[in-house]
């Protein structure tokens, strides 16, 4: 172990910082290393030997924050700072803020990084780190995860917690603890911290400049649907709760967007070769690439073969009808049974062309013009959590990282092609249309897919509605945590809006008079509703 695997090990770090390595490259060498050290280890007197061998550069404990359940990119850094003899106390993911600050004593940690994909999980942080300064836990804070930004770190965590730095992925994380636990730690915090405070006096001075349209002028300003000569698409065929228990999987493989699957692994191509197939003809990318997805290929055909996934979901398609900036959705035809209310948010930006000031609402016919519906599906792949956790006591943590990766992917695919389905079968309001995946990709369809907490509608808690109107954790099995993060980790959820005029947009940051509106709509108090809605809002 102090020989060959030391020094090899020590090799795959170096190479990786300098970007002669690549990401699978990394995490099978410390496959190798994992199982070698296994079958070492029996060998070797207990405790003693161990902790005379594994004299480790720094420790650093990793978590997912409350609420939220990803963990691939987490691993990923987990795996790197292995290679490059770190000591990493991985704490799993829904980890509370008390379980990380009793972890960061008890193992007398050198680092901390957090870790979210949620925007929930980004307050989260924020109270991670003032938590920290409260308990005089002085150590440098990492902060990772597709939600995160430096913006969001400089401008929110910061503040709470001075040695706070932003890790945009797992090449960069060596680099980064490394500079923290070295010689030259302060003048690294100094650099970071003269760019973190000009990100956010740049940040704030460019709010001071922002011009928003109060609430009742963005509502007068909306989109002006002509209900009349463009009605609502036809009746649905199907009304209802519609449950899919086992939907095959060799269906959805033909389905997979591969280019988010490549970023997972790092997996970089340069142009014209930047996205999948033309990855595969880039001449610093290609071969691994090539390589990766082939062996990616042979565990979905694993997975198709022996059933190790299920993938499962529910649709739900009832009446509906805007009310203001509201969705209300019917039990029956009769419309005169709420069975729920979708709250919308308004942008309130103001706009340098004469475009309207978009709302979700604005896409269903309102109440008493015309008779409409609305559509929400939710989908979930079971089973890629256990089959992780089988590998990672395998010390195959290539395989664990692969099979979540995949997971993820075949959730995406199978949103899309309910999505394809709910539009030419159980809805039917399109006869034909291109069946290509890659139209499919390109949104080449009519209608849209919003969901929430995305762009269109940031409130998460908005899912918890989309739960109840059709029965979804009864039903298929994909559950809420806390901060909304669906489990299993490989779900997704959507709205379905069907009218040829409805769009994708971003509602951007909101002012007070929304914000008290949307809290007295949805019967929150004004500091629930800001909290839920921290990122959006256009005040302190």
């Amino acid at each position: 172990i102090e020989g060959p695997l030391m020094d090899g090990m020590s090799e795959v770090g170096d190479l990786f910082g300098k970007g002669q390595m690549f990401l699978p490259q990394v995490i099978k060498s410390a496959r190798v290393m994992k199982k070698a050290v296994a079958i070492l280890t029996p060998y070797m007197e207990k405790e003693k030997s161990l902790q005379a061998v594994q004299k480790a550069n720094g420790k650093v404990i990793l978590a997912t924050v409350k609420g939220d359940v990803h963990d691939i990119g987490k691993n990923i850094v987990g795996v790197v700072l292995g290679c490059n003899n770190y000591d990493v106390v991985d704490l799993g993911v829904m980890c509370s803020c008390e379980k990380i600050m009793a972890a960061a004593k008890a193992e007398n940690a050198d680092i901390i990084g957090l870790s979210g994909l949620i925007t929930p999980s980004l307050d989260e942080m924020v109270h991670v780190a003032k938590t920290m300064k409260r308990n005089g836990i002085t150590v440098p804070l990492l902060i990772g995860g597709a939600t995160t930004s430096k913006m969001h770190t400089a401008v929110k965590i910061q503040p709470q917690l001075r040695d706070c730095v932003h890790v945009v992925d797992a090449s960069k994380s060596v680099v980064v603890v490394s500079s923290l636990l070295g010689k030259n730690k302060q003048e690294f915090l100094d650099e970071i911290y003269e760019t973190y405070d000009e990100i956010r006096e740049e940040y704030l001075d460019s709010q001071k400049d922002r011009v928003y349209k109060t609430l009742l002028q963005a509502r007068a300003l909306g989109p002006k649907i002509d209900w009349a000569n463009k009605p609502p698409v036809r009746k649905p065929n199907k009304h209802g709760i519609i449950t899919i228990d086992d939907f095959p999987l060799d269906q959805l493989v033909d389905r997979i967007d591969w280019n988010p699957f490549f970023q997972v692994w790092q997996i970089r191509g340069k142009y014209p070769n930047r996205d999948y197939p033309r990855l595969f003809n880039c001449p610093h990318v290609g071969s691994e690439a090539k390589k990766l997805f082939e062996e990616a290929q042979d565990m979905l055909k694993d997975i198709v073969s022996t059933r190790q996934l299920k993938a499962r979901g529910t649709v739900a398609i009832f009446p509906a009808n805007a009310v203001g900036d509201d969705i209300q959705v019917y039990d029956d035809e009769t419309r005169s049974t709420v069975r729920g209310t979708f709250h919308g948010l308004r942008q309130q930006a103001e706009k340098e062309t004469e475009d309207s000031y978009m709302c979700l609402s604005d896409f269903i016919a309102p109440k008493g013009v015309a008779d409409d519906y609305m559509a929400s599906l939710v989908v979930g792949v079971f089973g890629a959590e256990e089959l992780s956790a089988r590998y990672e006591k395998e010390n195959d943590s290539y395989r664990s990282i692969m099979i979540k990766a995949l997971a993820d992917r075949l959730a995406e695919a199978f949103a899309e092609e309910l999505h394809r389905i709910v539009r030419t079968d159980y809805w039917g309001f399109v006869v034909k249309e291109a069946s290509e995946t890659s139209d499919l990709l390109k949104l080449q369809y009519q209608g849209i897919r919003p969901a929430p907490g995305y762009p269109s509608q940031p409130d998460h808690t908005e899912k918890v509605t989309m739960w109840t109107i059709g029965d979804v954790e009864a039903r298929c099995g994909v559950k809420l945590t806390d901060s909304q993060s669906m489990y299993p980790a490989a779900s997704v959820s959507a709205l379905v809006f069907t009218h040829p005029q409805s769009k994708y947009f971003a509602v951007g940051k909101i002012l007070k008079d929304q914000v008290m509106d949307y809290s007295a709509r949805k019967g929150e108090t004004l500091e629930e509703t800001e909290r839920n809605l921290g990122s959006i809002l256009a005040y302190d």
